[in-house]
């Protein structure tokens, strides 16, 4: 999908088969075990191909493809987005080579991809001038201070990425959000993905007031600085994280749910997209058990919505 066609609104709604959605009529149940998925955030740590140094997961063992095969049985997850796994920098575009060679192969989910590419680099437009038109969707961009997002170097690479329909993951702390909305400003054509809700941390969020004491961050500057970054319509957000954000609450849907329902409310069914964040969810639970609570989260919203979340929108924003 072209920069045009994202940025565009899109009104009504039309009950019809197109580019790969259904929508339902109002009042009709879709079971979630039919609602196919699209992981938008997959990480793949192939220790029989590339030995133990090439990253590190929070588990021990294999992660490779056929392990996330195994481990998202059942879940109906017809598509994934490959994420890049913070490899040393002379990996980065072996791993750039491991990413395109898994989305040619039909055998397996993963049709997309996010590499890693330093912001600096003087070879960064030639270098990712190679990837237009290809699987790989954008890279995953870090960030030394807050002050470097504003870097004129930076903003220009992060600018070309929109000129070649590439788009720009970032992970940042809370405290960088009100940074990142001022980047995101000065790049309108490029296509921004908030990594993990924004990091929030659940207790923000929290019924208990035991709990909100503990939060990291202050709720309403949180929602002011993510709603700044929603005001503008080159971002998405990706729903995942919250398992691993930080310890001390319970993972329940109950727990997490507040914290969800304002990623959700905040961003609108339509620039919102499930992922796994596997293997790296495993430091506090399986992708089955995340799938789960995101989903009885998400329960009472209408089936159209919860298509949106799980697969439509990914459909629209990557073109896959």
């Amino acid at each position: 999908m072209n920069r045009k066609k994202f940025l565009s609104t899109a009104a009504g709604i039309t009950l019809a088969t197109l580019n790969g959605h259904f929508l339902l009529p109002f009042g009709r149940e879709w079971p979630f075990s039919k609602i196919p998925k699209i992981d938008t955030h997959q990480h793949l740590v192939d220790f029989k191909r590339f030995g133990k140094d090439w990253a590190n997961p929070p588990d021990p063992g294999d992660y490779g493809i056929e392990n996330y095969i195994k481990a998202t049985k059942g879940l109906n997850m017809v598509k994934a987005v490959y994420m890049e796994v913070a490899v040393a920098p002379e990996n980065r575009h072996k791993e750039a080579m491991y990413a395109l060679e898994l989305c040619r192969d039909k055998n397996n989910p993963t049709v997309g991809a996010v590499i890693k590419k330093d912001l600096l680099a003087e070879d960064f437009k030639d270098y990712m001038a190679q990837f237009k038109d290809s699987p790989i969707k954008g890279i995953r961009g870090s960030f030394k201070s807050p002050e470097q997002t504003q870097d004129d170097k930076i903003v220009e690479n992060i600018q070309a990425l929109g000129n070649m329909n590439l788009s720009f993951d970032f992970t940042v702390s809370p405290s960088w959000l009100s940074d990142m909305a001022a980047l995101v400003r000065s790049c309108p054509g490029t296509r921004f993905l908030i990594n993990h809700c924004g990091n929030v941390d659940p207790r923000a969020f929290s019924d208990s007031p035991e709990l909100r004491k503990k939060a990291d961050h202050d709720p309403g500057k949180w929602r002011e600085d993510m709603s700044n970054l929603a005001a503008e319509k080159n971002v998405v957000l990706k729903i995942s994280g919250l398992v691993t954000r930080s310890p001390g609450y319970p993972l329940t849907a109950e727990y997490l749910g507040p914290a969800i329902d304002q990623c959700l409310d905040i961003f609108g069914p339509d620039r919102v997209m499930f992922a796994s964040d596997w293997p790296w969810c495993l430091r506090s639970m399986d992708i089955r058990s995340w799938v789960k609570i995101l989903e009885e989260v998400v329960e009472k919203r209408s089936p159209v919505d919860q298509r949106k979340l799980f697969h439509d929108n990914a459909v629209d924003f990557y073109n896959i």
